[in-house]
């Protein structure tokens, strides 16, 4: 049996997808928070199971009867770890006999403070024993184009990433790789750094959104306290601006960058090009 925590989020919703298309639904779980958000998932066959990271109790019936588990990282800004070691502590006493990792681009070395919980979190799973694959996804470029009803209204994208480079990929991307290494034996042991074939800067995606778009866009390069200023002032959470702003600044320093064309290879065909999703996201 496989299970996919977070099931019913944006990246667990299209793992669910990838792995329908070649295992059968009764054979997969999607293990959420809130069992009646996911009642479209329910209708199609696949099991439906409570587990929330933040009551434990919840998580050891939920893995009841796992073989392979994606344990999708929390979607908290800060505090994942005893979320995550949770479900870790429960996939061990389930019996499960893998364990994959949705982590971030170059967690072992990687500047970004983002990164810190996610290594941590690799540590925890080493330490368990259990067989692990890390998936260690870049940026999604659907993260980039949140801000580009902005940018259209007002010419600019904004950021803190100077000429740094994204390898930046289309969350469906990551979504196949994680099914991959469900659906499919010998990946254990494995660490796979994850990113597009193709990088681009900040720059580059506002002169591909000016194309595209017949309207005027620039990139406008910001300090990184200016740029955590603008997302608070855009309503972000302090905490997280702090951390998206960090994480432009890690960009130039190249943690964001990876042309190692794992991912590509991994899910056997091309990664989604930069242009393609802005075309989607144009469309609305």
């Amino acid at each position: 049996m496989y299970a996919v925590t977070g099931a019913t989020g944006q990246l667990g919703r299209l793992v669910i997808e990838a792995l329908l298309k070649t295992i059968p639904a009764d054979r997969i779980v999607a293990a959420v928070r809130n069992p009646a958000k996911a009642s479209d998932l329910a209708e199609r066959g696949v099991i439906i199971r409570e587990a929330d990271y933040g009551r434990p109790d919840t998580l050891a019936p939920a893995l009841a009867g796992v073989d392979k588990l994606l344990l999708i990282s929390s979607t908290e800004v800060s505090g994942r770890l005893p979320r995550h070691r949770a479900v870790i502590d429960a996939a061990r006493r389930a019996g499960v006999l893998l364990i994959a990792y949705t982590s971030m681009l170059h967690a072992d070395t990687s500047p970004a403070t983002l990164a810190i919980e996610h290594r941590q979190t690799e540590q925890l799973i080493a330490a368990s024993g259990l067989p692990a694959v890390i998936l260690r996804n870049g940026w999604y470029t659907e993260n980039h184009l949140l801000a580009l009803p902005a940018a259209l209204e007002h010419g600019a994208f904004v950021g803190a990433a100077k000429d740094g480079r994204f390898s930046s990929a289309a969350r469906m991307d990551y979504a196949e790789a994680a099914a991959v290494v469900l659906a499919n034996d010998g990946h254990a042991g494995t660490t796979y750094e994850l990113a597009a074939d193709r990088a681009f800067t900040l720059a580059e995606l506002a002169a591909e959104v000016s194309r595209q778009s017949g309207k005027t866009v620039v990139y406008n390069d910001l300090s990184e306290a200016a740029f955590r200023d603008v997302l608070t002032g855009a309503g972000l959470p302090a905490d997280l601006a702090a951390v998206l702003a960090d994480a432009d600044a890690a960009a130039l320093r190249g943690a964001l960058f990876d042309d190692g064309g794992t991912l590509g290879r991994l899910i056997g065909r091309p990664t989604t090009p930069m242009d393609h999703l802005v075309a989607a996201a144009l469309r609305g």
